[in-house]
């Protein structure tokens, strides 16, 4: 894991009071792309961080966006947003004044997300570092987050590094706060994707799956995660 930030790290990004122009017409082929070429790299050169060839399709992020109550949080967070493809399907719903944190491990895909939105401060460091970069904001480390919005690879990960970022996850939220995540179905062949199944079960006090979103690469479903 990449060491902490010193604490002058960038401040959080709020939701806009209007909408900003849309891109152009040619701008979301573009932007598929090179998403799609950023992952596949990734993935190949590192597989314990990126667990998908391809970004995530407009409508798994329907579904994940969904999943949580954006309009009416006041804290959300975005685990490892890559490319972007959720954040694009986030932003609209917040509302202004809310803090939107996004984190990104990967330099590659941080790189590629500071391209894509330049206006946003974007943490480049591991989720486990969550309650420093609350801290560092002036946020209780505990129980300050209404809504995650989760693109990690669950699957990816040993059960040491699952649980780590669970118990942040779990106490970073506030009680009733949602974690919305995301698992492809043939992720559920392996065993790290039922044991995550198995022990998330542990941390929250309901978890729902929604059902299979055929239109993604490959085949996905959302777990909506209530603490």
């Amino acid at each position: 894991m990449v060491p902490l930030a010193p604490p002058e790290g960038p401040a959080p990004v709020t939701a806009p009071h209007s909408p900003s122009p849309g891109p152009p017409p040619h701008a979301h082929a573009q932007r598929s792309r090179g998403g799609r070429r950023s992952f596949l790299w990734q993935w190949l050169s590192r597989p314990g961080q990126i667990g998908a060839v391809a970004p995530s399709s407009r409508h798994l992020a329907r579904r994940m966006v969904e999943a949580v109550d954006l309009e009416r949080a006041s804290v959300v967070v975005e685990y490892g947003p890559g490319t972007g493809a959720f954040t694009e399907h986030i932003l609209p719903h917040l509302r202004p004044g809310t803090a939107f944190f996004p984190i990104e491990l990967n330099p590659t895909m941080a790189a590629h997300f500071r391209r894509r939105f330049p206006a946003l401060a974007l943490h480049e460091r591991s989720v486990e570092d969550l309650p420093h970069i609350l801290a560092e904001h002036g946020l209780p480390a505990g129980g300050a987050v209404d809504s995650i919005v989760s693109g990690l690879p669950w699957a990816a990960f040993p059960e040491t590094l699952q649980r780590s970022l669970l118990d942040v996850t779990r106490a970073a939220l506030k009680p009733g706060g949602v974690m919305a995540t995301f698992t492809y179905n043939t992720s559920m062949l392996t065993r790290a994707g039922r044991r995550f199944a198995r022990i998330a079960a542990e941390y929250f006090a309901r978890i729902e799956r929604g059902p299979t979103v055929l239109r993604n690469m490959p085949p996905a479903f959302v777990y909506r995660c209530v603490r």
